[in-house]
């Protein structure tokens, strides 16, 4: 097994994208799996390395990436030291840095290009960054596969059930905060996010983008979820009933903590990875 990890690539507005990419000298050119992590993470939340490598092992080369705005930097690619970016995130920016993402993946400028099979390119997304993928898949046609885990049905994270106050405090400050209970950081949001949706609402529309789509589609998610309850993928799986859904007993992030406190993965998490491969590798080349 091959990693490089913490790879630069420039992201909106020239602002870093970090990225890591681990795959196999033994299988090449090989499908590759691109993931887009959530609101509130980061690609190596919980240990993620332990899940790239075991997509890798299976046959494909895998990436994973922070998205510029999330708030971490690439010297600290696991802590939220860039409250400024991550205040002024949006979802169109996550939108076009996963079309940048790709574009990288894919393009000559790509030094590990050669492990890559471009044909064949699956998104996995989870929470936010799931609803991300399925935004992209709808327009992208070089996208062949794509599995959400816990993903949103609306481009509403985290205001989607504030109350009117609330709201209306957000636009005449400018701007909210989000508590992150693991770090003890209150988050800014800037009113920008919630403008951002209504100017692109079309745009942005989850559930039209999922029913649209003509593509291999799973969908996993938790049934103890409170963060995006359960009823999320069945709104999904209504537009696109073609799309298989994988339940598991568990939460949003399916047992995993961060940081992690084992190196094996919880179990709800192991079968959800064990059904995205099996998905994965269904006729690959």
């Amino acid at each position: 097994m091959q990693i490089q990890k913490n790879i630069i690539i420039p992201g909106w507005n020239g602002m870093p994208i970090t990225l890591d990419i681990f795959y196999s000298r033994e299988t090449k050119p090989a499908p590759v799996v691109v993931y887009a992590h959530g609101f509130n993470g980061f690609k190596d939340w919980g240990n993620f390395d332990l899940i790239a490598s075991q997509i890798a092992a299976a046959g494909f080369t895998f990436i994973k990436f922070n998205f510029s705005h999330n708030g971490t930097s690439p010297e600290q690619p696991e802590t939220f030291v860039d409250l400024e970016a991550f205040g002024k995130n949006n979802y169109s920016i996550e939108l076009g840095e996963l079309n940048m993402i790709i574009d990288w993946t894919v393009s000559e400028r790509n030094p590990f290009g050669s492990w890559i099979d471009s044909s064949q390119v699956a998104l996995l997304g989870h929470s936010m960054g799931a609803g991300i993928s399925i935004l992209h898949a709808a327009r992208d046609k070089r996208i062949a596969k794509l599995v959400t885990w816990a993903s949103i049905a609306t481009c509403k994270t985290p205001w989607g059930s504030w109350p009117e106050e609330k709201m209306e405090r957000w636009k005449k400050t400018g701007v909210e905060h989000y508590h992150n209970s693991r770090t003890g950081q209150d988050m800014p949001l800037g009113y920008q996010l919630y403008e951002d949706y209504a100017r692109h609402s079309g745009e942005l529309d989850i559930v039209k983008a999922m029913a649209s789509l003509s593509i291999p589609v799973l969908l996993c998610h938790g049934t103890k979820d409170p963060a995006v309850p359960v009823a999320e993928a069945y709104r999904l799986q209504e537009a696109l009933p073609g799309a298989l859904l994988f339940l598991v007993e568990s939460d949003h992030v399916f047992g995993r903590r961060h940081p992690a406190i084992s190196d094996q993965l919880p179990e709800p998490m192991h079968a959800v990875l064990i059904k995205t491969i099996s998905f994965l590798q269904e006729d690959m080349r």
